[in-house]
């Protein structure tokens, strides 16, 4: 064990920093609002497939994978196959419509299809949960950053000004266009931290890769399939969650869709869609694998998770404590090297989630609430200063968000929000669906009414089933939430029928 250099920290930071900014500055130095939206859709589809699997591994999934393996198993898988099944349906079924209608919001769909509020509610659902969900992610992420730097050095505000400081300026001006590039850089980073994990406790253990593979198979962390279906990780539903959380998380999500919009044509965002579905379940393989081979080697060389200080007297470890497992390992046990590249690691599984974040708040904002698209009496100079108002805002929000879920210091009430903002998708799933499999107009002034409620019903039924049934809903609980929407929106259908 090792106590990890703040010297060679800062300077891995620093000098990643100045490598990010140089790209963006090379992406933005003839920005216009094109660029910042849509980036003048001259997207490579390669390179936005390729970055998109940095966005969709947040600096949450990159430390709780890993140590999910420890209770889970691979249990994570089924619902990673169920990703590829909706990245089809988003390629064949949503990137025609949005291109069709030529959007650059893409919730501009629902004011054609059913009117104003329908139109703001979907606007504003994914703002909440955009909001909320990429706080939380970035708060977990800057907690880990600041437990790398001695106690009491650098207060916590300081470190989670720097980091949402430095995230504010490289989107600030390139928007859309710099954060696809940018992601190239990170998603490198961020695989590059996983291989050299992997390399390095397999050359620990005295393993070629035929060795690592047999010891993994021999444990129980390589198992697949839960059937139990009282279980939230039962293969089927996590198969048919993964479907389901692609298609509203991906498919009905601003920052997603803002990156495939950015391509040349429908038949490039399909291609990037395709490649990054395969792209992604190799990459989760892998988290999984180095999950694996971490809970080997602390079992063997290490004492167990005793033997680190992350164990408890359950059977289970608590997630608070899986979580630590890939940033202990990482920092003490592995040397300098892995350590400095964990570090540039998380902080680039971060920085796409929390750049896209801002980017596409921002963009939803112009777009979907001041309406850059429709008001000619808005000045080009002054729709600059109203999007960079709205990006500074966006950032402070998450700044005051961040320090209020550190003081807060609460497990649960982290969860909580984190929870809120996962239950959201569902009303855009159902929105979105019932326009698409229907030809029937609503009754537009209540579609607020039924985005609320059905979080709320969802909520109240899982709740129910694990107290008094003993079965949890898990990720499936996204379909249900979509399901009552839907449910909702053709209670209140108005009678006539889309032409």
């Amino acid at each position: 064990m090792h106590q990890f250099p703040l010297t060679w920290l800062l300077t891995a930071f620093t000098l990643y920093t100045i490598l990010l900014f140089f790209i963006s500055w090379l992406t933005s130095r003839k920005a216009d609002s094109g660029s910042y939206f849509l980036g003048n859709k001259k997207s490579p589809w390669y390179i936005v497939a390729y970055g998109m699997v940095g966005t969709s591994i947040s600096g949450v999934t990159f430390i709780s994978v890993p140590g999910n393996v420890l209770n889970q198993n691979f249990y994570y898988m089924p619902l990673v196959l169920g990703f590829v099944v909706g990245y089809i349906v988003i390629a064949k079924i949503l990137i025609p419509l949005y291109y069709k209608m030529n959007l650059t919001s893409i919730y501009g769909y629902l004011e054609h299809r059913f009117g104003f509020y329908t139109y703001k509610t979907g606007a504003s659902v994914f703002m909440v949960s955009r909001v909320l969900g990429a706080a939380v992610r970035i708060f977990v992420v800057v907690l880990v950053l600041h437990t790398f730097l001695p106690e009491g050095s650098v207060p916590f505000w300081v470190v989670s000004f720097v980091f949402m400081f430095l995230i504010f300026l490289y989107t600030f001006k390139g928007g859309v266009k710099t954060i696809i590039w940018t992601d190239v850089l990170q998603t490198t980073f961020m695989l590059l931290a996983v291989f050299l994990t992997i390399f390095f406790v397999a050359k620990e253990m005295n393993w070629g890769i035929g060795g690592m593979i047999s010891a993994v198979a021999d444990t129980e962390y390589s198992k697949w399939i839960d059937l139990d279906w009282g279980h939230s990780t039962n293969a089927i539903k996590q198969f048919i969650a993964g479907m389901f959380i692609t298609i509203a998380m991906t498919g009905l999500d601003q920052e997603m869709m803002q990156k495939n919009l950015s391509c040349k044509n429908i038949k490039e965002a399909q291609k990037n869609i395709y490649t990054t579905s395969i792209t992604i379940v190799i990459v989760n393989f892998f988290f999984l694998l180095m999950g694996a081979v971490l809970a080997i080697f602390v079992s063997s060389k290490l004492g167990g998770m005793h033997g680190i200080g992350l164990a408890n007297d359950l059977g289970e470890f608590t997630k608070a404590q899986t979580d630590k497992l890939f940033p202990t390992i990482a920092s003490q046990y592995l040397g300098l090297g892995v350590g400095l590249f964990f570090i540039i690691g998380l902080i680039s599984a971060s920085y796409p989630s929390a750049g896209g974040a801002l980017t596409s708040l921002t963009t939803s904002f112009c777009i979907d609430f001041v309406g850059f698209n429709k008001r000619e009496d808005i000045s080009a100079a002054r729709k600059k200063r109203i999007r960079q108002m709205a990006h500074a805002s966006f950032a402070v929000l998450f700044f005051v968000i961040i320090l209020i879920l550190n003081a807060v210091n609460n497990q649960t009430v982290i969860d909580l929000v984190y929870l809120v903002a996962s239950y959201t998708y569902g009303p855009l799933l159902g929105f979105f669906f019932f326009g698409i499999l229907t030809k029937h107009n609503v009754k537009d002034k209540y579609m607020p009414y039924v985005a609320i409620a059905s979080p709320i019903l969802c909520y109240i039924m899982d709740y129910v089933g694990k107290v008094y049934l003993g079965f949890g809903f898990g990720f499936t609980i996204l379909i249900v939430n979509g399901l009552l929407t839907f449910i909702g929106m053709y209670l209140l259908r108005d009678g006539t029928k889309k032409a």
